[in-house]
């Protein structure tokens, strides 16, 4: 049996979701199967296109990613609360009914989620994974100590968390899920591949932090900033928190590979005012996420869209500041 693992691209919680799936899969299902991994993103139109293919002994997976009621999707497992993109999709989740199709919105990560249903359904023994399961569900869940914790990364997981996150090379991809299958985070972290990604990443924090105090602006408690035009810089969906503590959400316009990103956010460390839910503004303009953080991706050359989206999601979240106090 060949398994096709579909995972959540550029993400710490998705590529640990990948590789706790490989070794559930192995460890409960089939201990000879192989394995392949491609990397899902949320886009504008058909973001399954050529995911599925056809093949004899080949299973479909799915995980931390949105639903597809395509009849080749043998597992699911996702928690975003944008998993569907239709209502005809999540009807067809309700009324289907698969057996190994699971979806929890309320759950931190995906990591964990997988993690336990596959113990309570299935008797996964993840005891050696509890370390990494633990940092996904906290970077997942931004549960992080403070904002300086999360913009300098001097812990290994949070170190990988903004090398996974910016690493474009699809070889190194498929060595770090493997890594994660099988060693340690400060092991990983140390691997010259590592590294040599996070180097430059680590230099560009301060340049990030001096492009923020130039144009960031914080206004009724939403910071905006247009960074389309710096596409070297890798930002820190934190590091306005870290520049603006009391701010009470994010709006970011950047430049990714092929797309166009407006990035939103809610305030982590004041999550108890928030009334706003992300997932669902996003969702207006064909993005997702999660209820306190999500984007919108559009293509590289909509680049006067995405402004105008940006400017109407900030307005919308500034009424909500103001109500907040």
């Amino acid at each position: 049996m060949h398994v096709r693992v579909l995972y959540h691209d550029n993400c710490f919680d998705g590529a640990t979701s990948a590789a706790l799936f490989s070794e559930f899969y192995r460890q409960r299902i089939n201990a000879h199967a192989t394995f392949s991994f491609v990397g899902m993103n949320h886009g504008p139109g058909d973001v399954f296109a050529g995911a599925f293919v056809d093949g004899p002994e080949l299973e479909h997976v799915c995980v931390d990613f949105r639903y597809s009621a395509d009849p080749r999707l043998g597992w699911w497992f996702d928690h975003h609360q944008s998993a569907f993109m239709s209502d005809a999709d999540a009807a067809h989740f309700r009324s289907a009914q698969h057996a190994h199709h699971f979806y929890d919105p309320a759950a931190q990560s995906c990591s964990k989620f997988l993690a336990d249903r596959c113990r309570s359904e299935f008797g996964f023994d993840d005891s050696a994974f509890s370390n990494l399961i633990a940092w996904a569900d906290l970077i997942d869940g931004a549960r992080f100590a403070s904002p300086e914790q999360a913009v300098m990364c001097e812990e290994s997981a949070l170190k990988l968390m903004l090398w996974v996150e910016q690493n474009r090379d699809p070889s190194l991809k498929l060595r770090f899920i493997a890594d994660l299958q099988t060693r340690a985070l400060d092991e990983i972290a140390a691997q010259s591949y590592v590294q040599t990604g996070i180097a430059p990443l680590l230099r560009q924090r301060d340049e990030v932090l001096t492009m923020l105090k130039e144009r960031a602006i914080l206004s009724d408690g939403v910071v905006t900033y247009d960074a389309v035009d710096k596409a070297h810089l890798q930002i820190s969906k934190f590091a306005p928190y870290f520049l603006f503590p009391e701010a009470h959400y994010v709006v970011g316009l950047s430049s990714l590979p092929g797309r166009t990103k407006i990035s939103v956010g809610s305030n982590p460390w004041r999550s108890e005012r928030r009334t706003a839910n992300i997932a669902t503004l996003c969702g207006r303009y064909g993005g997702g996420g999660h209820p306190a953080v999500g984007a919108v991706s559009l293509k590289t050359d909509e680049v006067a869209t995405a402004k105008q989206y940006a400017s109407e999601i900030a307005t919308v979240l500034r009424q909500a500041a103001r109500q907040e106090g």
